[in-house]
Formats: structure tokens, sequence, C-alpha cells
């Protein structure tokens, strides 16, 4: 079942091309990319090839020079076959972004051409011990030297790619009294002196997307290192945000529809009282639960996509998308559990994998409680400010 209503022929004949790279390159190593948290760096190469890396970023810039619901239906492709890809592919999107719109020729020749050639990993270093849902707390901090270069110091927590990335995009506190608008982003290389990179930590699901910490012990940036006007780096990372919400409802939504394609094959073939499981009700009304929310996790995404790619303000659209497939993929991966009973928890087996994928779905990109914040405000104005 798909949900069409936005999509061109060339937006199914994408669709189509992505599908059929994630059945034959993606999911026959997801099980093995999963056991051994390994960073796949061939496919991320074949994947470069294909020419679908910086879904937004313009063709003269090396991108793909698509709009918003292309990226939404990269993502959900890709995350059927394993949601980690569907990670790091978003991580480029995002990076892809953020350079495209507010990096220099300069920046853009030494980061964000080879990223999306991948040649070169990035990371994207927001959270901290006292700041993740609320950057107000952040304490990393670049002091402005008299010759116009910066010095860093603090740290980050839970960074995608932080082990394995070669530059980290880094926000950073570069006015104490300025509250957020005291906020600039830096470009930082790994080799720079003080870049240091933590353990890598051991995840319960995703776990092919790597994450790490990062600590800067008085690194010495150039002036040119700065990524954007100084003083906006929260307005500027706020602003990829709704195109990140639509990502990763639909990451989240190729999960869910993994487990559903499982789940259908499943009760087929299952057989238990002389007939397959598909026909008893139970398992029936599961399934159909699943569809019914695959569907209208669909619909909203893609709802979502359109309106920005219209160029319309979509703030309420994007975390409804995501609050709601993150949550209908938590609800029906432990569904796909149930209908494969036992089998269904044992490591190895695809809908066990995709329960834990599923969960973090709900956590980054805006938990699923500052979703709810956010929708809230939307639509109730000063009143929800109490």
């Amino acid at each position: 079942m798909s949900a069409e209503l936005y999509l061109t022929d060339q937006h199914r004949a994408i669709q189509e091309m992505v599908r059929n790279f994630a059945e034959k390159e993606i999911r026959p190593i997801a099980a093995e990319l999963d056991e051994h948290s390994t960073y796949p760096e061939e496919l991320y190469r074949k994947m470069a090839s294909l020419g679908i890396a910086g879904v937004t970023v313009p063709e003269e810039l090396g991108g793909m020079g698509a709009d918003v619901m292309t990226y939404a239906i990269i993502m959900e492709e890709l995350s059927r076959g394993y949601a980690s890809v569907a990670d790091q592919f978003g991580l480029v999107e995002l990076i892809g972004t953020l350079m495209t719109q507010h990096g220099t020729k300069a920046q853009q020749d030494r980061y964000l051409r080879p990223l999306l050639k991948a040649e070169r990993r990035c990371a994207y270093a927001l959270t901290e011990a006292e700041a993740g849902s609320d950057l107000a707390g952040l304490k990393t901090t670049a002091e402005k030297q008299p010759d116009g270069s910066w010095v860093l110091n603090g740290g980050k927590l839970w960074i995608h790619n932080a082990p394995v990335a070669d530059f980290a995009c880094v926000l950073t506190r570069t006015d104490k009294a300025a509250g957020h608008r005291g906020m600039s982003i830096f470009v930082v290389d790994r080799d720079m002196p003080g870049y240091s990179v933590g353990k890598k930590e051991k995840k319960m699901g995703q776990r092919a997307s790597q994450v790490g910490a990062l600590h800067f012990d008085n690194v010495r940036l150039p002036p040119d290192a700065l990524l954007g006007p100084e003083g906006r780096g929260f307005h500027i990372m706020m602003s990829v945000l709704d195109k990140g919400r639509v990502g990763i409802g639909a990451l989240a939504l190729g999960i869910l529809q993994a487990a559903l394609d499982a789940s259908i094959a499943y009760a087929k073939q299952r057989r238990q009282f002389g007939k397959p499981i598909a026909a008893f009700q139970a398992i029936q009304w599961m399934i159909a639960d699943m569809a019914k929310d695959a569907h209208a996790s669909r619909l909203m995404i893609h709802a979502a996509a359109a309106k920005l790619g219209a160029g319309e303000k979509a703030s309420l659209e994007c975390s409804m998308a995501k609050c709601f497939a993150a949550d209908a993929a938590m609800t029906h991966t432990v569904n796909a559990v149930q209908v494969h009973g036992g089998s269904g928890y044992i490591k190895g087996i695809e809908v066990e994998r995709l329960m834990r994928d599923a969960k973090i779905t709900q956590i980054y990109e805006g938990t699923n409680q500052i979703q709810r914040m956010i929708m809230a405000r939307q639509l109730l104005g000063e009143a929800a400010q109490g």
C-alpha cells in the first residue's frame, strides 16, 4: 500500500531505484552490520555513486537538486533496508543543507563536495550532558582571540558519527550573556590539536549508526572555521529541524513498513491448529492496525514534505508526522514480535532488530514529548506557555 497523492513520475522512479538498491545491497547485510556495529564505508560509496546524496543540495554543489518529498521517499526506502543507513543519509542531508545555506565557497569545496562523494565523514555536534532538548544549557565555548581566531573548549555526548567523523559542525557558546543569540557554529577538523574522541557507545538499536563523545581542549580555530554569522548558530540549527523531522518520520515509517512486510509473510507461512496463523482474527487485527498506521504515517509525512517544498511554514505538520510515525513504529514493531511468537524474540530474526531500531525514533530529532509541546504551542499560542 502506498500514499502517492503528492508523487510525480520522477518521484516514483527514484522510489523504485532506491527500493531496488536497498533490497540488493542493504537488506542482505543488515543483520551483520547490526551484530558488529560496523560503519559500512563501501556501502556509502555505492550510495554516493547513485547520485542521491545531498537530496536538496543544488546540483552545482554536487547534490541531487531535488525536493523535500524526494528526501522523504529515499529515507523510507533506505530504512526499509536498514535504519542505520537511512540515519547516515539523513545526517549527510542535514550537514549538506547547513553548508549549502551558510557555508562559504571554501567550506563547500573543502567539506561539502567530498561529503557528498562519501570521501569525508561528518558529525553534527549539539548534545551535551546538560543540553539535550534544552540547548540553553550549552556549556561548550569558543572564545575569540585578538587575531580573529577562536579557542574551543568543552565536550559533546551521544554524537552520531563521532567515532568515525573527519570533521564536526559544533554548536558553541560565543557570548555567555546573550542566551540563544550568543551561540555560533564552527567546522572543526578531527586532526586539529585538542580534538579527541571518546569510546564508541554500545547501542540498543541502529547499531551501525555509531555514536560517541567529542572533547575539545583548547582547540585553536581559524576565523574561517565559523559557519554562518557569529551569534546565529542556534537559529541556523533550528532552521533545519523541520526537514530533519520529516526525515526521521520517514525513517520510522521505513522500520514500520519492514515490520508489516515481515509480519504478513510470517502470518501466511506459520501454521498452528492446522491452518496459517493469518486465519486467526487476533493476528489479522494486529496486521490491519500496522497497515492502517503505516498508511496514515505516509500521508502525514508526504503532506508535511509537500508543504515544506512549497516554501510554507510546516512546523506543526512536521512535528505531527515525526511524532505519529515514531510512536507507530514502536507500537507495531512490538506487535510484529508478537505475531512472530517466540521466534520474534530471537536475535537474528528481523523483527527483533526492528523493535530495537524503532525506539530511538521517539527520542532523536526532538523527543516525542518535545514534539507534543511544539504542537501545543502552535495550536494554543501564548496560552500554552502557562
